[in-house]
């Protein structure tokens, strides 16, 4: 595979992108209700939830735009084991 390594940068960068804009998504249906939920959440877990929506929300920001993205990534890992 080591005409593939030409490429290793650039599909990295699609990788961290992808994986940035799908939380960024499940942040934005936890918090701001788009798109919309299609099963109601249960009163006690809602606070959990919305400290996962605000980890979600800014992880996956810093996620696309690139800044942090290692430090970013380890939170939000640590956040999807827990989940």
């Amino acid at each position: 595979m080591a005409w593939l390594s030409k490429y290793a940068p650039t599909l990295l960068s699609v990788l961290r992108i992808v994986a940035g804009l799908l939380l960024l998504e499940h942040g934005t249906q936890k918090l701001f209700h788009f798109p919309p939920m299609t099963m109601a959440l249960p009163a006690d877990a809602v606070p959990i939830l919305m400290v996962a929506a605000a980890i979600e929300l800014v992880g996956g920001m810093l996620l696309v735009l690139g800044v942090f993205s290692r430090i970013a990534a380890f939170i939000c890992s640590g956040e999807m084991a827990v989940a």
